[in-house]
């Protein structure tokens, strides 16, 4: 019965026209059962789906082409960045394993935009390559319910509408009741230097070349998309002498909630910059760059340029920053962040040693591009699952985004809901205002992308209540009553929630008319009539460490507690109005759509508008307003047809 149903389901590259070598295949076939859920690929999506279904009691098989691959930093070995902290922030307050596994292995941490707003300050961590995969493989070897398997996906099994698990190369049928795709570049990646292209994965690691066509097959839409990485040179031939030191920051807090503090001693990272000689020999051979002469399908990220591209797009710019990032503690590999290129390897050889300080330089891992399939994500529910396959996810790179981060929040999300679907309770979907895992997550299945997607603190319309400093107050209960967050971080969110409370209490606190008016003239501020508070002091831009010295309050409390605490102060303005913003956007969000609405029967919608709605399928009128080709008007008749249908 199984050969047999397995033979109508087999792919095309299963059917050779030699009958024998098809019956050899089957006879080869063996079934593993056991398993709930199966996650394929090992990267930074995979590893959250996987401990996300895991530790909330799913037994979860994780297939990955390469144990020696998990949670590999194909790219850049750093955690976080603009709008990135943000997302590994929520990982973490939801139970994910990101923040950890960055403050276990931080080489050096920075808080970026220190001078801007709280709102778009973020965490910067570079990583100890090594030691992150050696410490995430770890912590997945050793997680109840979790088995990990090397092996290739070749189909996506399907029986009535339902995913029925995955068979590999091999001919082993995994059974399960839902599959989470997170194949990362792999699928038919291709590595591009030059004139040269290579069927492979990143950093020399095997592609997956079975699955796309099956992944064809079950109706989803296939792009090809592109990235790149820059080269690795050796830091023993870097005249360090003439380069701008970049030092670590020990004085902020971590990436995890759970975490004590960050590493008090820290490598130290450097800048530099392109010259105009470099851009003469990257203009010289543009002709030789595969981005200019076709060789080049795929669509590139535009946030991460290549630095041909820069040149060619920045022709002004006299010059470009380049960091030079170290890769791991035990080895002299040096990343050179900013430089990422398609070049020939002659080519790169010249412009890398164009620059001041690496004069001579030895490259040990040339810069390459890679190719990969990806999906269309408005194929895809805010649950992450296929909508024509029950049970079926996506995460990460397939679904069209860039970054480690990106991908492991969609990686929890997806692996979470899975879970939750399993255990027959409801989904969790994060709004835009609670989270910025909710605004990446609504802008892929609302408004699709044409390019890989990077978060940016720009794409979040609500961003002063979404700061890195207050994730766990806005996602850890969700993470705990979801079964992913456990009681220990639960509890201590909320001794942290008192303390922020009692912080705010002293704050409102009014000084003496003397003592205030004594402290307020040595700050500028003159003819001041009665008493203040502190927190009127914080909102006259007053320094809060200047407060706290001079007064004596807030003794034993903690530096992040203090840190929330005076943000709300300062801005309880703009959060106030932030708020009044939100409950005029869930009015919307709480207005249903049917899911069997047919637009095209619907009066008064435009074209455009009725067949934008019946492709995505939005889930309320919130986000019908969001999707491209969506006008007003068009939400209003949807509003008098709810109204209409309600009565």
């Amino acid at each position: 019965m199984r050969a047999a149903a397995l033979q109508s389901a087999a792919p095309s590259f299963f059917r050779p026209s030699c009958g024998a070598l098809y019956m050899t295949m089957i006879a080869n076939t063996f079934y593993t059962t056991g398993y709930d859920a199966v996650v394929v690929g090992a990267g930074h999506a995979g590893c959250e789906a996987a401990l996300a279904l895991a530790r909330t009691g799913i037994k979860t098989a994780m297939l990955t082409l390469n144990l020696d691959s998990i949670a590999f930093m194909a790219c850049n070995p750093s955690i976080g960045g603009t709008a990135k902290g943000h997302l590994v922030r929520e990982i973490d307050a939801l139970g994910g394993e990101m923040g950890i596994n960055a403050d276990k292995t931080a080489l050096q941490i920075r808080m970026l935009n220190r001078g801007k707003g709280a709102a778009v300050q973020s965490l910067r961590s570079q990583s100890d390559k090594h030691a992150y995969h050696a410490r995430m493989k770890q912590t997945l070897e050793n997680t109840d319910n979790l088995s990990i398997l090397q092996g290739e996906a070749a189909e996506i099994l399907v029986k009535g509408g339902r995913v029925a698990g995955v068979k590999t190369s091999f001919g082993e049928v995994i059974e399960a009741r839902a599959v989470i795709l997170a194949t990362g570049v792999y699928l038919k990646g291709e590595v591009i230097a030059g004139e040269y292209k290579q069927s492979s994965g990143p950093n020399g690691f095997a592609p997956a070349n079975l699955l796309t066509e099956n992944l064809i097959d079950l109706g989803f839409s296939v792009r090809r998309f592109k990235t790149g990485t820059p080269a690795r040179v050796d830091g023993r031939t870097i005249d360090y002498s003439r380069l701008e030191v970049q030092e670590g920051e020990t004085d902020i807090y971590p990436f995890s909630f759970l975490s004590a503090r960050v590493p008090q001693t820290q490598k130290p990272c450097y800048l530099t910059y392109t010259n105009e000689r470099t851009h003469d020999i990257i203009r010289a051979n543009l002709h030789r760059s595969p981005l200019y002469s076709g060789i080049i399908k795929g669509t590139g990220p535009r946030y991460c340029p290549s630095i041909e591209d820069k040149v060619v797009r920045f022709a002004d710019k006299e010059r470009h920053q380049i960091f030079l990032e170290p890769e791991c503690a035990d080895s002299n590999e040096v990343y050179v962040q900013g430089m990422s290129s398609s070049l020939p390897h002659d080519v790169q050889r010249e412009m890398y040693r164009s620059v001041e300080g690496l004069e001579n330089v030895k490259i040990m891992r040339y810069a390459y591009a890679i190719e990969y399939d990806c999906i269309d994500t408005l194929d895809v529910y805010p649950t992450l699952e296929f909508k024509k396959i029950e049970g079926l996810y996506t995460a990460g790179q397939i679904n069209g985004t860039s970054g480690y981060e990106e991908a492991a929040a969609q990686g929890l999300i997806a692996g979470l809901n899975a879970s939750l679907r399993l255990r027959g309770k409801e989904p969790l979907i994060l709004r835009r205002d609670q989270a910025y895992i909710g605004v990446l997550i609504d802008d892929l299945v609302t408004k699709g992308t044409n390019e890989p997607y990077r978060m940016m603190t720009s794409r979040a319309e609500h961003r002063i209540q979404l700061r890195q400093d207050n994730a766990d107050f806005r996602l850890t209960e969700l993470g705990y009553l979801a079964g992913l967050a456990d009681k220990k971080r639960y509890d201590r969110m909320l001794r942290r929630r008192k303390n922020v409370e009692k912080i705010r209490t002293v704050l409102d606190e009014r000084v003496s008319p003397k003592e205030a008016g004594d402290f307020m003239r040595t700050h500028g501020f003159e003819n001041l009539y009665g008493g203040v508070s502190y927190a009127d002091m914080i909102r006259r831009a007053i320094e809060p460490k200047d407060i706290v010295e001079t007064f004596g309050i807030l003794k034993g409390k903690r530096r992040a507690d203090i840190e929330t605490a005076v943000i709300d102060v300062k801005y309880e303005g703009y959060l106030k109005r932030g708020l009044e913003q939100i409950e005029k956007a869930k009015a919307l969000e709480d207005k249903k759509l049917p899911a069997d609405i047919d637009y095209e029967k619907i009066d008064g919608l435009r074209l455009e508008a009725r067949q934008k709605l019946n492709k995505i399928r939005p889930e309320n009128l919130g986000q019908a307003g969001r999707i491209s080709g969506v006008n007003p008007a068009d939400i209003a008749v949807l509003m008098v047809y709810l109204s209409l249908k309600h009565k």
